[in-house]
């Protein structure tokens, strides 16, 4: 068997282990798939009256001063409401200023020059957890901002909304039951069919696996590329190869090299 063999075979293995849990994988099944994403929304926030007219995934969003993030699930409903889903795995992921940053720039999104900001639609940050981050045995975390005032603390109402769903928990309801389809590998042993089809066809149809397959090689090719010019703007820095041998040395083409030398020129 050779290396691309190998290869192949490591993916269809690692298929199988992957659950929405994976941002990647949920990122694939969600796309496009709005009653998947109506279903996660209405059981977070126990609503039954949202209906999505919009989904993208893996979608950047930058500031004013280019710092960006990817949204793993970016949805806006029919109220123009936007949702921004998040799975994330670490805890150190899900750090209170990670929710502020990708809170604002949503909110810098939504509002267009010239709109008044009174205007503005809610905006919710989700993060799904696979941990119990807030370490408070609870399924669901809502954050929101109060007034305090003398003794009482007074909804502020500005619209934005930070929630964390806990992915341990395994309730005997709506939460527990979607935290279970998130964390199964296997599509039959899920509550949710919604959620389940999705899987099954990119874990067992045949179209489904190799485009699951395409996209588990252009992740590695995307890492393996970054790191490439990681390496590069190091060389770069310490100056002492041209930019021919750089570009020899990284397998980078040439007016990469030039454009990642550019860059550090200006942050310089």
């Amino acid at each position: 068997m050779n290396t691309t063999e190998q290869t192949h075979q490591q993916d269809l293995e690692r298929l199988k282990s992957l659950r929405y849990m994976d941002d990647d994988f949920m990122s694939v099944c969600l796309a496009d798939n709005f009653e998947g994403v109506e279903l996660i929304l209405r059981i977070v926030l126990g609503r039954e009256d949202i209906k999505v007219k919009s989904v993208r995934t893996q979608e950047p969003l930058k500031n004013l001063q280019g710092r960006s993030a990817v949204l793993d699930v970016h949805a806006i409903d029919s109220n123009d409401k936007e949702f921004d889903v998040e799975i994330q795995r670490k805890d150190t992921g899900a750090g209170a200023k990670r929710a502020r940053h990708n809170s604002s720039l949503l909110d810098a999104h939504i509002l267009k020059a010239g709109d008044d900001t009174e205007d503005i639609p809610d905006s919710y940050v989700i993060f799904i957890t696979e941990n119990d981050v807030m370490k408070g045995n609870q399924p669901i975390y809502p954050v929101e901002r109060y007034v305090t005032i003398g003794e009482n603390k007074v909804l502020f109402g500005d619209g934005s909304h930070i929630i964390y769903v806990n992915g341990k928990y395994r309730g005997n309801d709506e939460i527990g039951k979607l935290m279970h389809d998130f964390s199964c590998t296997n599509p039959d042993d899920m509550n949710y069919e919604t959620l389940a089809k999705k899987a099954r066809y990119f874990k067992q149809d045949e179209k489904g696996v190799a485009a699951m397959c395409k996209i588990m090689e252009d992740i590695r090719n995307e890492a393996a590329q970054n790191k490439a010019k990681r390496t590069a703007v190091h060389l770069i820095k310490l100056g002492k190869m041209t930019l021919e041998e750089i570009a020899e040395a990284t397998e980078l083409s040439l007016d990469i090299v030039k454009e990642l030398e550019s860059q550090s020129m200006q942050l310089a």
